[in-house]
């Protein structure tokens, strides 16, 4: 009699994880999939919409919709590059800042879970609901109050100018290679982004530091390393998978409120050319999942798994 085969390790672990994502697996199938063949279907067709009897008819014109899109409209090809940029500027600064925060988040100091809160107050406020309430309480706040907060920021704004021009002036001096210099100068004026965008990615990283066994750091502190090598050697290392998990969230969160899906929407619900907007879609969405695989196949080749 034959004795069974027992799984591996691996291949319970394997098991676990698909079992995991099974029932977002089965969502994605059914609405997504079918969602994305429709884009297509848009993006290649002229979108009719019966008013009298309801429904839609399609009229196949190929590429024209591609074609109007990257020659003929304005702004499109200008739209699609900044949305771009904005989002490869924007992943390494909320990945390094969001793991820099953690680390002093996870510190044990009075009033650590406050803190913590206010750091991820911003994901809350910045729900459809809560935000279109405070654009409404703005709306009625206009003179007085509102007024007077303008002519504190404005100020406020042209002493931080003139402290970031002094700092530009220094860094020169100083001998900065201008690319470097470009970088930090839009960092710096993101950073109210930066931050309102970070709160998801540190509770990510809070939870990687927590799971770092407290062995690692003392062997470290036994073999006389410095607390810069013990980031670099123990630290980073460990939360490489879930800097990973961060970027794929920073990418698919900045792609979601990007100046270009307000354009899509935009040509769609106002101008009610359904066909270009899905050509809008589709195309953003694509290059989105080329930027996706080309950084997470380059992280995951120096990713270093703990088991």
């Amino acid at each position: 009699m034959k004795k069974k085969k027992r799984l591996t390790l691996l291949q319970k672990r394997s098991i676990v994880g698909f079992l995991f994502i099974l029932p977002w697996l089965i969502g994605f199938l059914i609405f997504y999939v079918r969602s994305l063949v429709m884009t297509g279907q848009f993006a290649l067709s002229n979108l009719t919409v019966d008013s009298i009897n309801g429904g839609y008819t399609l009229d196949f014109v190929g590429l024209d919709n591609f074609i109007y899109a990257f020659r003929v409209h304005g702004s499109f090809k200008q739209v699609l590059t900044s949305s771009v940029l904005n989002m490869l500027v924007d992943v390494p600064l909320i990945t390094f800042f969001s793991l820099f925060m953690a680390m002093l988040l996870n510190k044990k100091f009075p009033g650590r879970f406050v803190v913590r809160a206010i750091f991820f107050l911003p994901v809350i406020l910045n729900s459809g609901a809560i935000t279109a309430a405070m654009d409404l309480s703005q709306t009625m706040m206009n003179g007085g109050i509102s007024s007077q907060a303008a002519e504190t920021a404005a100020t406020a704004g042209t002493s931080i100018a003139l402290d970031l021009d002094y700092l530009v002036s220094i860094l020169m001096d100083l001998g900065m290679p201008m690319m470097i210099l470009d970088y930090i100068i839009e960092a710096v004026a993101r950073i109210n982004d930066i931050i309102l965008a970070s709160g998801v990615q540190i509770i990510i990283f809070i939870a990687a530091l927590q799971s770092i066994p407290t062995s690692m750091y003392e062997v470290a502190k036994i073999e006389g390393a410095t607390g810069y090598e013990t980031f670099w050697r123990v630290t980073f290392p460990m939360v490489m998978p879930h800097i990973i998990t961060n970027v794929v969230y920073t990418i698919v969160d900045s792609f979601t409120n990007s100046e270009v899906v307000d354009l899509a929407y935009a040509v769609a619900f106002d101008e009610f050319n359904y066909g270009l907007s899905s050509v809008f879609s589709l195309v953003s969405t694509v290059i989105t999942c080329v930027i996706l695989v080309v950084i997470c196949g380059w992280i995951s080749k120096h990713t270093f798994y703990y088991n």
